[in-house]
């Protein structure tokens, strides 16, 4: 039986490009996101590439929904052996800390941080037994380099990020992989970019409308060299070290 990827948070950007680059490798793809149509647009896509995909229309802000998704993908496929979660819906904004109240955090922290624990809780058991798998986040820059006014998203994504960490040093000598990419950018044709005006980038990027745009078929073929070498655990996009003056 050939191998399952999951793909929570699929879109026209990163979601597709995982597909086919994981289709090329035998996977069959189950596609998870809030809209059935867009979904099975994918679908279509990836069937002229040749790549088996299913639509699984889920709202993720919603943990118990993530835990239902995961068991209706195995009824469909038989098992899931990579979950890449990456939902960011195109109106999600940063919240300066003195704005955040308890109520945003909350719808945060199950989208980026509850359902994703769920996913982990509900999948790990057979990638365990089977001495195999992958659990890859993506998350943004602000989980591991907090600043003023942009926060909202960060601390849920900073609790991910610690919890991927975590997971990686109890699982790895069991054959699974867990890691995490950490990126201060925005990813060509998502929905997110998509939905990002000049100024609202100039904004994120320090003044520069033109910074930090990542190609998502690139970015596609880092998440497939972080699962089959396994040496790191978090990808940064840029990488800070190459930022550090020199003495």
């Amino acid at each position: 039986m050939s191998q399952v990827i999951a793909i929570f948070g699929a879109g026209s950007g990163l979601g597709t490009s995982l597909a086919r680059r994981f289709g090329k490798e035998g996977f069959r793809v189950a596609l998870v996101a809030r809209r059935a149509e867009r979904l099975q647009a994918i679908v279509d896509e990836l069937a002229a590439d040749n790549v088996e995909a299913a639509a699984f229309a889920v709202d993720l802000f919603d943990p118990a929904n993530a835990r239902g998704a995961v068991e209706t993908i195995k009824d469909h496929f038989g098992r899931i052996d990579v979950v890449s979660y990456q939902p960011l819906p195109g109106d999600t904004a940063f919240v300066p800390a003195t704005a955040l109240d308890s109520d945003q955090l909350s719808r945060y922290v199950n989208l980026l941080l509850l359902s994703p624990v769920a996913i982990a809780h509900a999948t790990l058991p057979e990638m365990l037994e089977r001495r195999s798998g992958g659990f890859i986040v993506t998350g943004g820059f602000t989980a591991a380099d907090p600043q003023p006014f942009i926060s909202g998203i960060g601390p849920a994504m900073a609790g991910i990020r610690n919890f991927v960490y975590s997971l990686h040093g109890e699982v790895a000598d069991a054959g699974v992989y867990a890691g995490v990419a950490t990126l201060a950018a925005l990813i060509k044709d998502s929905e997110s970019y998509a939905a990002m005006t000049p100024e609202m980038l100039a904004e994120v990027t320090g003044g520069a409308t033109g910074l930090n745009i990542l190609d998502p078929d690139e970015l596609a073929q880092t998440y497939w060299d972080l699962y089959t070498d396994r040496s790191q655990v978090e990808y940064r996009f840029p990488d800070p070290a190459a930022h550090q003056p020199t003495r």
